[in-house]
């Protein structure tokens, strides 16, 4: 499944790139991330509790980032496994500055899923992506708001 999009953030791209690249930070903006943990520069182990649905599921699994061009992008690589199913996904993240204090966050990237995850997730797929990519947007701009206090 292709997910794509874009959202302006009123901060300079210093800003949401420091945000983007701490774990801590990370881990409050990305939705349904229980634990991140750093295993190294750019990698990580995940937990993430998703409800897709009607069901509610635990994945495991790991993060890690590619082709990092700071404060402009990076690629997310990611695999994460549920007694579901199994989904591994890679996003193409970019910044752009728009103006001194506005940066435009877009991505680009799909995932694959397996399982019964793949058989269900289908059909709800997309507005579940929808969902969490609102969410994504929305954690961001509550935690640069809370630096800006």
């Amino acid at each position: 499944m292709q997910l794509t999009g874009k959202h302006i953030i009123n901060a300079a791209p210093a800003v949401v790139w420091a945000m983007l690249m701490d774990t801590d930070t990370l881990a409050r903006i990305v939705p349904g991330i229980s634990r991140l943990e750093k295993t190294g520069d750019h990698t990580f182990n995940s937990i993430l509790e998703i409800k897709l649905g009607p069901v509610n599921s635990s994945f495991t699994g790991n993060l890690q980032l590619e082709n990092v061009i700071v404060q402009k992008g990076f690629t997310l690589r990611g695999q994460q496994n549920s007694k579901i199913g199994n989904a591994s996904a890679a996003l193409k993240i970019g910044l752009s500055l728009v103006n001194a204090v506005q940066t435009e966050v877009a991505f680009n990237g799909d995932i694959r899923l397996s399982g019964l995850l793949a058989t269900m997730g289908q059909r709800i797929m997309s507005g579940v992506a929808n969902t969490l990519s609102k969410q994504f947007f929305a954690n961001l701009e509550k935690e640069v708001e809370k630096a800006n206090v």
